[in-house]
């Protein structure tokens, strides 16, 4: 058995940074994406907006950092594309056999977000050349 076997569902979703949240909503309904949550989240003393949009299986989940933060998502020089995120059942669950074989995390415990209804809860792992993975359970 692998690790996560039992306890782990595909893809979740694509992370991209944007720096102007409507223009980025308004590309991806071009291309068929349909809005399906959007949150506001405080970073830095200041505020942010998340967007997930969905066409079919993809996930695209568009965030505005808040405008302090812009300048340093338009001059990012390792791409655009922020994560990659895996759902799981069972995030405790995850977090522990992850931990335990040796990956490295860069959280101490999974945390929570107001995302989606009820919120969700997640951690990234870090992969070999510094790709994020994040691990996510949407409760």
């Amino acid at each position: 058995m692998t690790i996560l076997e039992a306890n782990f569902n595909g893809l979740q979703h694509i992370g991209l940074p944007v720096t102007d949240l409507e223009r980025s909503k308004d590309f991806y309904a071009k291309l068929g994406f349909e809005q399906v949550m959007i949150r506001s989240f405080e970073f830095g003393g200041g505020a942010g907006w998340c967007c997930m949009m969905k066409r079919g299986p993809v996930v695209m989940e568009m965030y505005q950092m808040p405008e302090a933060e812009l300048e340093a998502i338009r001059n990012r020089d390792n791409g655009h594309i922020d994560h990659v995120s895996f759902d799981v059942n069972d995030i405790d669950k995850a977090f522990g056999e992850l931990k335990e074989a040796g990956f490295t995390i860069d959280e101490d415990a999974p945390v929570h977000l107001d995302f989606w209804d009820n919120g969700c809860r997640c951690f990234n792992v870090i992969g070999p050349d510094g790709e994020r993975l994040e691990f996510n359970q949407i409760l």
